[in-house]
């Protein structure tokens, strides 16, 4: 099944950065306020499912652009086929594929790929994360005012705005520094590369997170919602980091 979910990621980023280096390629159409999609998201998304639904017809698919199939199977995939479409259309090269599969509400793969720097994360449930096939580890940091955080705000969920400012003041005031991706499967897959301390954010969709949410745990870090409870993916909230960033930035994103 990884292998499935890497080939197909690795497709459909290719078209994706094809499409990047040509502008005049697709058209851009809004969903709703401040949420975009592409006919490369649609494009992309097509041939990761031609691909799944190859192999696996009887699983469940959760994805960005297409209506939810075979919603009682153990196994469901989620697909975001370009996570950073807003980066995507203004010429940032800051985005990714993200394909996971979980089973009776587990993680059992993740893939994230970024297409502009040729980087593939994987996980297996039990079998560590990788990248590019280097096995990945979190951040060592255990003080919150050494950490690098991310986070963001949906930009389709303005009604959160005062409790994100309300959780940035916070912890703009203990951390060291804070950056925003605009990609949350890849803020997640960084946060288990090592390359950030800690990642949260409120009000996600459950393909922004699912396959981030393995790469994390398989790297040795803490995946919760911001209450410190376990995720739910409905609910769209994450904090990720080692033990200790997860334990001082929990405290810290508390209204």
């Amino acid at each position: 099944m990884l292998f499935v979910a890497v080939r197909a990621a690795r497709r459909a980023g290719d078209m994706i950065q094809r499409h990047y280096e040509n502008a005049d390629s697709y058209s851009v159409k809004q969903k709703q306020d401040r949420d975009f999609v592409t006919e490369v998201d649609q494009a992309a998304e097509a041939m990761i499912l031609q691909e799944i639904r190859k192999h696996y017809p009887d699983h469940g698919i959760v994805a960005e652009e297409s209506e939810r199939k075979n919603p009682d199977a153990d196994i469901q995939w989620y697909i975001d086929p370009l996570d950073g479409t807003t980066n995507f259309i203004h010429g940032y090269p800051h985005f990714a594929v993200s394909i996971s599969a979980w089973q009776k509400g587990k993680p059992l793969l993740a893939v994230v790929h970024d297409p502009m720097r040729n980087e593939t994360f994987e996980a297996k449930n039990g079998g560590g994360a990788f990248l590019n096939r280097r096995r990945l580890r979190v951040s060592a940091c255990q003080e919150v005012k050494n950490a690098l955080f991310a986070s963001g705000l949906p930009p389709y969920r303005r009604d959160l705005l005062d409790d994100f400012q309300g959780r940035m003041d916070s912890c703009m005031r203990h951390a060291d520094g804070y950056r925003r991706g605009g990609s949350a499967a890849l803020d997640l897959a960084y946060v288990a590369a090592g390359r950030i301390d800690a990642y949260w954010e409120a009000g996600l969709k459950p393909w922004d997170i699912a396959a981030g949410i393995l790469l994390v745990q398989e790297a040795g870090g803490i995946a919760t919602g911001l209450s410190g409870e376990s995720i739910d993916l409905e609910r769209g909230d994450v904090l990720v980091g080692n033990p200790e960033m997860h334990r001082g930035f929990q405290k810290l994103v508390q209204l």
